[in-house]
């Protein structure tokens, strides 16, 4: 482990054990690379690293604070990696899609509120009966994030978005390329929807499944193996 390496694990405990929690100011630095028995090289590297990744805000002019450390700041971070990847590795994100959603939607079933649910169903019937492929996906993502949000969970939520966001591309070239994508995207959609109302947990984590292994497959057949 290298001596940023150390530092970052030493201000980390220092969060972790409540020592400082979000919102507060870091000591100066001086000071703390003396207390901690670090450099302060090292300890501006940590601290440049941390601020990368949203664990700290570093002020110009006033110090260096814990952020609120709030699931969806955090991953903010996950979708900087993310934003990256080449276009060949989307299938790896259906993937993870195929692993999450089911048990965030399981979740919904359980903890979701009878308004958001109707809600729900009236963003479906929001879509227009030919609608673009905008409006399509756009709808696609707004319903698959409101299920996150119902899941009770913000940091599967958080996960959720961020791994799912990097699929809009994919999910637009398929509504451009694949016959009747919009009958078959509403009618998964509806009994995802019957599912989450009816609070059967077993069974709308089944249609989350077929919903998106079926997009997936498609992803494999058209993107990956065709090209």
């Amino acid at each position: 482990m290298s001596v940023t390496d150390d530092a970052i694990e030493a201000i980390k405990q220092m969060i972790l054990t409540g020592e400082l929690r979000p919102g507060d100011r870091l000591p100066r630095e001086p000071e703390l690379a003396e207390r901690l028995g670090l450099s302060r090289n090292s300890l501006r590297e940590a601290v440049r690293a941390l601020s990368l990744i949203h664990v700290l805000d570093v002020r110009q002019g006033d110090g260096t604070y814990v952020t609120s450390l709030e699931p969806g700041l955090l991953m903010d971070a996950l979708g900087f990696v993310v934003d990256f990847h080449r276009d060949d590795t989307v299938l790896q994100f259906f993937e993870a899609r195929r692993v999450l959603e089911p048990a965030v939607t399981a979740m919904a079933a359980m903890y979701m509120s009878e308004y958001d649910i109707q809600n729900l169903a009236y963003l479906l019937d929001s879509l227009p009966e030919e609608p673009t492929v905008d409006e399509l996906v756009a709808n696609d993502v707004e319903f698959h994030r409101r299920i996150a949000a119902g899941s009770g969970n913000p940091v599967l939520c958080s996960l959720v978005e961020n791994v799912s966001g990097r699929t809009t591309r994919a999910r637009m070239w398929r509504a451009i390329t694949q016959d009747n994508v919009v009958d078959r995207t509403l009618s998964e959609h509806r009994a995802i929807l019957q599912a989450l109302a009816a609070r059967e947990v077993e069974l709308a984590r089944s249609w989350a499944t077929v919903h998106i292994a079926g997009v997936e497959h498609w992803i494999r057949k058209t993107l990956v193996d065709g090209a």
